[in-house]
């Protein structure tokens, strides 16, 4: 599966190893959200067409690093500042999924996909949170995050992400 999106006409694609290698090998959960988000929400903007990159808006309660890269190498929004993470879009009652909410705007077209259950687990995220790690936690850390983007990566991406 490839990202299809135009700009002035031409139709750029772009896979999830494209991502990787543009973000580094850092966050990729965060990637790999940005992935299934543009993969749900793409076809969604233009009837089924690739939208013009440089016209799509995205906002999001998400501040993560992989997102942000990923975003910015297919629709260009951080660059061009159609890139905001804007805490006030977070889902309190989703507890600890509460910042995984994308808003994308198109030409008029709104979508907004928000996480399922089950692809993110509390405790990456209570251990990303924790101050002064161990050498141990950090490591497992890393494990979690190749865990979740593999969790991510294998499923469709309607069953990743709702749009809500």
């Amino acid at each position: 599966m490839t990202l299809t999106v135009r700009e002035a006409g031409t139709e750029l694609a772009f896979g999830i190893d494209d991502l990787n290698r543009y973000h580094g090998p850092g966050f990729p959960g965060g990637v790999a959200h940005a992935y299934k988000v543009l993969e749900r929400t793409l076809p969604l903007l233009d009837g089924g067409a690739p939208p013009e990159r440089r016209e799509i808006r995205i906002d999001t309660a998400f501040g993560g690093p992989g997102a942000r890269d990923a975003f910015e190498l297919v629709t260009r929004g951080v660059t061009d500042g159609r890139y905001t993470v804007d805490p006030s879009l977070a889902l309190p009652e989703r507890d600890f999924l509460a910042r995984y909410v994308f808003r994308l705007s198109y030409r008029g077209a709104v979508v907004t996909a928000v996480v399922r259950e089950g692809f993110v687990v509390r405790e990456f995220i209570d251990l990303g949170a924790k101050p002064d790690k161990t050498d141990a936690e950090h490591a497992h850390l890393e494990v979690l995050k190749r865990e979740m983007a593999d969790r991510l990566l294998s499923a469709p991406a309607d069953e990743a992400y709702d749009v809500v």
